[in-house]
């Protein structure tokens, strides 16, 4: 009977969290393999399930531990759109990429002195491209909470991008 009732879970929460992983990577492989150990991990701790929130939150909460549990073990690669873009010169290439990677470091590293639930809300927004909305019921909070914290995280990276480009 228990088996049954996760089939239909599975069934009518697949898709949901696929897209949910896949947004948050972009590679359908890796979104695959997350989306069923998603469900493995569901299955095997259920009945811990309390109903404090709903059943898509709570597995899109499993989705996240695993997806940063992924992104710990295979390093942090974020894609840019360099790989797409036309080369104009190999030089100038390699010069751009070399910027960009700059930079990024740079935001990285002051999202790294962000507050914990502040930064989160930013890589949920920026890298998983989600709705605010989304990012309150995961994190167990409003959509305008998440709204606020995303715009306040985002004041707080630009002041720190102006005082480098001052400097």
């Amino acid at each position: 009977m228990r088996l049954k009732a996760f089939e239909n879970l599975y069934q009518e929460y697949y898709n949901q969290i696929y897209g949910f992983l896949y947004r948050m990577c972009a590679d359908a492989g890796i979104a695959e393999d997350l989306t069923q150990e998603t469900f493995l991990q569901a299955f095997l701790s259920l009945e811990r399930f309390d109903g404090s929130c709903k059943m898509s939150v709570w597995l899109c909460q499993i989705a996240k531990h695993l997806f940063y549990r992924h992104l710990g073990k295979n390093g942090r690669e974020i894609p840019t759109e360099q790989a797409q873009m036309p080369e104009a010169r190999a030089s100038d290439h390699v010069e751009q990429t070399a910027i960009v990677r700059l930079e990024l470091m740079d935001v990285l590293k002051e999202m790294q002195k962000l507050a914990p639930q502040m930064r989160e809300v930013i890589y949920l927004r920026v890298m998983g491209q989600l709705s605010f909305k989304e990012i309150g019921e995961i994190m167990g909070r409003s959509e305008n909470w998440a709204r606020v914290t995303f715009y306040r995280g985002k004041e707080q990276l630009l002041l720190k991008r102006k005082e480098w480009e001052s400097e």
